[in-house]
C-alpha cells in the first residue's frame, strides 16, 4: 500500500479548477484498501466513450446524475453565476435557517489538523485518495468563499488563501464531490473542533438542489417528486399499496400458519407504524414480522393507506429543506387526522432522524414533536422483548449475528443500547463488530447513495463506499467463515437504507456465495425466535 501511495500522483485543492477531461484521480482496484479473506476482484469498468462526449465525469470517472457539458459560453457562465448566488444564500440565515449556524461554524473553524480523515470509510476505502478526504471538499468551498464574498479575499487573493478558481469544471466537480459523501458525520464525530464537514456537504447538495435542480435522480425527481405526487417514491399507489397489504396477510399465513389482519386506517389507535415504502416492495417479511409481533404483543396500532402515509422516507433529509418540510408536514398530518397518539418509524434510519428530529426545524409549532409525538421502532421492539409479553427461544437463532449501527439513528440519535440487548436476549452468538455503536462506520449507502443506481455509480458504491463495511463484516466473522461448518451468517442491519447497500455489496463480493454471510433486520430474528411459531422464519436462501 505504501508503495502504491508513493508513485500516486498528487491531487492539489487547485486541480478542482484545472481543465480538460481527466479526471482528478483514476481508481484501480490496486489503490483501495485491501479487503481480508477475498483473494480476487474485478477490475474498474471504464466509462463508455459516448459518456465522455455528453457527460462531465472529471471528478473521478463516475456518476449517477450525468451532468451534461455547457455546450456554449453563455451556458458555463451561468453554471458559475448560479453556483455564487446559492453559496451566498447558504451563509444567509434568511434563506437557510435550518443548518446555518453549523454551518457557518464549520466553514470558520476548520484547524487543518486531518483528525476526520481516518473516520471517513469512503477515504479510508479509497486507499487514502485525496479528492475523498472530508476537508477537500470543504475547503474548496472555503477558499471559493473568500475569494469572491470577503473584502481580504477579493484584495489579497492568494496571500489569504482565496486562491481557488471558480469555473464551470469546479461547479460540476463540486456536484459530484458532495454526492460521495455519504453524509454519515463520522467526520464531525472525530472533529476535536465540532467542525461537521457532513453537514458541509449536505449544505452544497442543497445549493446544486434548490439552485440548479441538479441531484440524484433516484432522489428528487424519482424521490421526493413521486412520493408527494404518486404517494410513494417507489411509485406505489394507495391501491397498489392495499393490495400490497393483502398479499403481506396471505404470505403471514404462509410463513407462520397464523391469520394476521393488518389495520389500515384504523382511528384511534394507539400508534401509526410508517415504513420505508422499499420495505413493501424488497423486504416484505420485514413489515411482516412488525405485524406479526405487534399483533402477537397486543398492540393497539395502524397502517395509513393516506399519499404518502405508508412510505417513511423523506429523501429531502439529504438534500433540501423544501421537500424535507412538504414530506414531515404530511405525515404529522395524516397522523392528526387518524386521531393516533404518536407516530413510530419503522426499520430505516434516514426517515426516523428525518421524522424524529429534524422535522421540528422546519415544521410550525402545530405540527411539532409535543404536539404528535414520534419516535423510532428499536426502543418499543426491546420494551416488547423485555416484557416478556412474548415467548421466544434464542436456540431458534443460534447461529452467528453481527450488528451494523445506522448511522442516523444510532450515531445521531444515540439509540445505542435496545438493539443489542434484543440480539444479546435473542441470539447466543451475537457478536459486535470492531469499532461499533456510535463508531460504527457507514454501510455506505448512507445520503441516497444506497439508492443511487444510475449509470456507472453503484460501481464506486460497492469497490469504495461499502468497502469498510464489508471488511468490518469478514473480521466479525473472521472465524465461522467455513461454510461447510457455518452454513448461515446473519449481518442484522435495522435499516432499509443500510440493508439496500449491503445487499449490493454482499453480491458484488459474492460473501453468500463464499462464506454464506447474508443481512436483514433485527424484528425478523425476533419472529424467527417466537415459540408459539412451528416453524423457521428466517430461510436462508430466501434472503440472500
Amino acid at each position: 500500500m505504501a508503495e502504491v501511495a508513493a508513485v500516486r500522483k498528487k491531487v492539489s485543492l487547485k486541480d478542482i479548477s484545472r481543465p480538460g477531461d481527466e479526471p482528478l484521480v483514476n481508481l484501480t482496484v490496486d489503490d483501495l484498501m485491501p479487503l481480508p479473506y477475498l483473494d480476487e476482484e474485478e477490475p474498474f469498468k471504464p466509462a463508455p466513450a459516448s459518456w465522455w462526449e455528453k457527460y462531465d465525469l472529471s471528478f473521478d470517472g463516475h456518476t449517477d446524475m450525468g451532468l451534461p457539458k455547457p455546450k456554449t459560453k453563455e451556458e458555463e457562465d451561468a453554471l458559475v453565476h448560479k453556483f455564487l448566488s446559492g453559496l451566498q444564500k447558504l451563509f444567509d440565515p434568511q434563506e437557510s435557517w435550518t443548518f446555518v449556524q453549523v454551518f457557518r461554524l464549520s466553514m470558520d473553524y476548520c484547524v487543518k489538523c486531518q483528525t476526520c480523515a481516518d473516520a471517513c470509510h469512503a477515504y479510508l476505502g479509497s486507499g487514502r485518495q485525496e479528492i475523498y478526504r472530508p476537508t477537500y471538499r470543504a475547503e474548496v468551498l472555503r477558499r471559493i468563499y473568500k475569494k469572491y464574498f470577503t473584502p481580504e479575499g477579493r484584495l489579497l487573493g492568494r496571500f489569504v488563501g482565496a486562491d481557488i478558481d471558480l469555473n464551470w469544471r469546479t461547479v460540476l466537480r463540486l456536484a459530484e464531490s458532495c454526492h460521495r459523501c455519504t453524509i454519515c458525520r463520522r467526520c464531525a464525530q472525530r472533529c476535536p473542533m465540532g467542525v461537521d464537514n457532513g453537514m458541509i456537504a449536505r449544505e452544497l447538495r442543497k445549493l446544486f438542489s434548490q439552485e440548479f435542480g441538479i441531484a440524484a435522480p433516484e432522489i428528487l425527481e424519482k424521490g421526493c417528486v413521486y412520493h408527494l405526487t404518486i404517494g410513494s417514491s417507489t411509485q406505489m399507489t394507495p391501491s397498489g399499496f392495499k393490495e400490497t397489504v393483502q398479499f403481506m396477510e396471505e404470505d403471514i399465513g404462509d410463513r407462520t400458519g397464523k391469520s394476521i389482519k393488518i389495520p389500515v386506517d384504523k382511528k384511534g389507535a394507539d400508534i401509526l407504524l410508517i415504513h420505508n415504502a422499499g420495505e413493501y416492495l424488497s423486504w416484505p417479511e420485514n413489515p411482516e414480522a412488525f405485524a406479526i409481533i405487534f399483533e402477537a404483543a397486543g398492540i393497539s396500532w395502524t397502517l395509513s393507506s393516506d399519499v404518502v402515509g405508508y412510505d417513511a422516507v423523506n429523501y429531502g433529509l439529504w438534500n433540501d429543506d423544501v421537500e424535507l418540510a412538504r414530506v414531515a408536514q404530511r405525515h404529522v398530518k395524516i397522523a392528526q387526522k387518524l386521531g393516533v397518539k404518536k407516530i413510530v418509524v419503522g426499520e430505516c434510519g434516514h426517515a426516523t432522524k428525518a421524522l424524529v428530529v429534524v422535522a421540528d426545524r422546519v415544521l410550525p409549532a402545530s405540527l411539532s414533536s409535543s404536539e404528535m409525538p414520534r419516535e423510532g421502532c428499536l426502543p418499543l421492539l426491546w420494551e416488547i422483548i423485555k416484557s416478556g409479553v412474548i415467548k421466544f427461544d434464542p436456540s431458534r437463532n443460534n447461529f452467528p449475528v453481527t450488528l451494523h449501527d445506522p448511522c442516523n439513528m444510532v450515531r445521531l440519535m444515540g439509540i445505542v443500547t435496545p438493539q443489542r440487548y434484543a440480539l444479546k436476549a435473542l441470539c447466543p452468538q451475537f457478536r459486535e463488530m470492531t469499532p461499533n455503536s456510535v463508531y460504527n462506520y457507514c454501510c455506505g449507502g448512507g445520503g441516497g447513495l444506497a439508492i443511487m443506481q444510475s449509470m456507472n455509480f453503484p460501481q464506486w458504491r460497492n469497490k469504495v463506499s461499502t468497502r469498510m463495511k464489508m471488511k468490518q463484516t469478514l473480521e466479525a466473522f473472521r472465524n465461522e467463515l467455513d461454510p461447510n461448518k457455518y452454513p448461515y451468517k446473519y449481518l442484522c442491519a435495522p435499516c432499509s437504507n443500510c440493508k439496500g447497500a449491503i445487499r449490493d455489496a454482499i453480491a458484488h463480493y459474492k460473501l453468500w456465495d463464499k462464506y454464506r454471510i447474508n443481512y436483514g433486520g433485527l424484528v425478523e430474528l425476533m419472529v424467527n425466535a417466537m415459540v408459539d411459531i412451528d416453524r423457521p422464519y428466517l430461510e436462508p436462501d430466501d434472503f440472500h
